[in-house]
């Protein structure tokens, strides 16, 4: 059964932006927030952002603070990843996922559910 899924990855050149899209077929009261990760080959997967579904909290990695904005739709179950000034270094597998808790947040390892991913490209 696949629970989320990922959507909007492709090929962009440096300076441009990209939105990504995570469609949430959870129920609701099944988890507490979604988190945006990214794993870039030959490196391990690290967080982008977060976001609590019910009080829309947001948390981002300072790698992305003020080039990425996360957001979520309550009545579409949808999170989105609004990604600006991209950069050559953002190229990555992008993956939402979805926590019950908010402790770590921003450790992969809280995370239950997983997308399948979606590939950024980001050319210099």
């Amino acid at each position: 059964q696949v629970r989320l899924v990922e959507s909007g990855g492709g090929l962009v050149q440096a300076g441009d932006s990209l939105r990504l899209s995570c469609t949430v077929s959870l129920r609701t009261f099944d988890f507490y927030a979604v988190g945006w990760f990214r794993q870039a080959p030959g490196k391990e997967r690290e967080f982008v952002a977060a976001i609590t579904w019910s009080g829309g909290r947001t948390y981002y990695a300072d790698s992305v603070k003020g080039r990425f904005t996360i957001s979520r739709d309550n009545a579409k179950k949808m999170v989105s990843l609004q990604m600006n000034s991209l950069k050559p270094e953002d190229t990555a597998v992008y993956y939402c996922a979805a926590t019950t808790t908010g402790a770590l947040i921003s450790r992969a390892g809280t995370y239950n559910d997983w997308g399948q991913g979606t590939q950024v490209t980001v050319s210099s």
